[in-house]
């Protein structure tokens, strides 16, 4: 048994609508001695790498945000609550390997902060965790609610601006069980979680994504040519470790019925954080690769954009903005992408990874959204740091162009700030600007970190708008 599953100490009830007990209230600053803790690892790591200082600004409402970005199921380490960690656990997985302790970012959450500061970035992007939250249907966590405030309290206090995304495609497994994002019935659920954790945070946090790439699912079912044979197997196997007759998680099942109900709590979900934070900032995340049609692809082109773009760029229509995640481009074809070109810069695993693919991508979302575009990810999957210093070079100087251009860019978000668990594909993929020992969880910046860094200080000389 995991140490996790005991990690909630206090829970209150929502059945009437009142809390047993009392989150912190809004105004909660961190005491004396939180602050200096902060204060004090990020200058122990600023003093073991000299030639990085201090942030140059905070984060703010108005300012470029530059950041970094990480999910809770990747980095904080058994999330046994949660329907991932039931899948990855079901007798012939498509897990490449479990999460298990992941970064052990629950634990180490002020390194994680005393990174992004050393690099002088003024904002971070993580989400919170729903299994955590609300292990139980109605039972609120305060113990976890307290925990996540304080995380964005310390990081307001090193000048670090919090991006909280609400779902980052992991949920509960009592939420699974009773049917997931298929069943119409989680959309109150959501708006119920997101009312509860956004009230809990009020004050510490200001910038809110409400779901991160509810349309990857889409995209991947317009392009599957057959069902796939061993879903039923495992949603069967699934279902049976939950106690249910049933199992839904992101990328199974009907993707067509979760994009609706996705769409419609991601409505219930902006309506309750405006009405907790009337000035809050909140967005969609969409996944968005530059996709153009190749030779004979214009039909597939079309079929990917009407199902997994068009009803997304109408829901962040009414947004304060979208958010645009983008590694890879792709030429349609006929019957799915075509093969990636010789010349192309390529990932880890030949994926086409044009650093203007993030430009294209943001040029698009502004076009169809007609809001204000946040990148929140945007990276390169390699064990070559050097390549990954050229990718964000230029991606970033392309994407300032699109600024130059007229388009509303409010931040930038590399993913990732650690290498981490990459859901199927486990621990092989390498995104992050810092490596993790995955023994003794050693965080070691790569000299990536500092080039960012560096490209940051560079457009600011250059640019107002960075």
């Amino acid at each position: 048994m995991h140490g996790r599953v005991c990690e909630v100490r206090r829970y209150s009830r929502d059945e009437s609508g009142k809390r047993a007990q009392s989150v912190r209230g809004a105004g909660v600053m961190p005491t004396r001695r939180e602050a200096m803790l902060a204060g004090g690892l990020a200058a122990g790591v600023l003093a073991a790498t000299p030639s990085l200082a201090a942030p140059s600004r905070a984060g703010s409402l108005e300012g470029f945000l530059w950041g970094v970005a990480t999910a809770a199921h990747q980095i904080e380490g058994n999330n046994v609550n949660s329907d991932y960690w039931v899948m990855e656990h079901v007798p012939g997985t498509y897990f490449k390997e479990p999460s298990g302790d992941a970064c052990d970012s629950w634990n180490r959450w002020r390194e994680d902060l005393a990174l992004v500061r050393m690099a002088g970035l003024n904002s971070y992007r993580f989400s919170v965790e729903w299994a955590r939250i609300e292990p139980a249907p109605g039972e609120f966590s305060v113990a976890t609610l307290d925990y996540y405030r304080h995380v964005c309290v310390v990081a307001r206090e090193m000048g670090i601006e919090p991006v909280v995304t609400l779902h980052h495609f992991t949920s509960p497994r009592w939420v699974a069980a009773m049917g997931g994002w298929e069943d119409p019935q989680v959309i109150d659920r959501y708006a119920r979680y997101v009312a509860r954790t956004v009230s809990a945070l009020k004050g510490a946090v200001r910038w809110f994504c409400t779901m991160n790439e509810p349309n990857a699912q889409v995209t991947s079912k317009v392009l599957q040519r057959k069902p796939w044979d061993i879903e039923p197997r495992l949603r069967a196997d699934a279902a049976k470790a939950v106690g249910s007759d049933r199992f839904h998680m992101y990328f199974l099942g009907d993707s067509y019925r979760v994009r609706d109900n996705c769409i419609a709590a991601h409505a219930k979900g902006r309506e309750a954080i405006k009405a907790a934070i009337p000035d809050a900032k909140v967005g969609l995340t969409l996944a968005l690769q530059e996709l153009i049609p190749g030779p004979g692809g214009g039909a597939l082109y079309k079929r990917i954009f009407d199902a997994a773009r068009a009803p997304f760029y109408a829901a962040a229509s009414r947004d304060d903005f979208i958010g645009v995640q983008t590694y890879n481009k792709f030429e349609a074809g006929p019957d799915g992408y075509l093969p990636t070109p010789a010349d192309a810069m390529k990932d880890m695993f030949g994926l086409p990874t044009q650093p203007t693919a993030l430009a294209a991508t943001v040029r698009e979302a502004y076009t169809h959204a007609k809001v204000p575009v946040f990148v929140t990810e945007h990276g390169h999957n390699t064990n070559d740091d050097a390549q990954r210093i050229r990718h964000m070079d230029a991606a970033i100087r392309a994407l300032g162009q699109e600024i130059d251009n007229g388009v509303p860019v409010l931040g930038y978000m590399h993913w990732s700030l650690l290498d981490n668990f990459e859901w199927s594909s486990g621990y092989t993929p390498r995104f992050g600007l810092v490596a993790v020992d995955r023994a003794s969880f050693a965080r070691t910046p790569k000299p990536s970190l500092a080039a960012y860094r560096r490209i940051i200080s560079g457009l600011r000389q250059t640019k107002n708008w960075a």
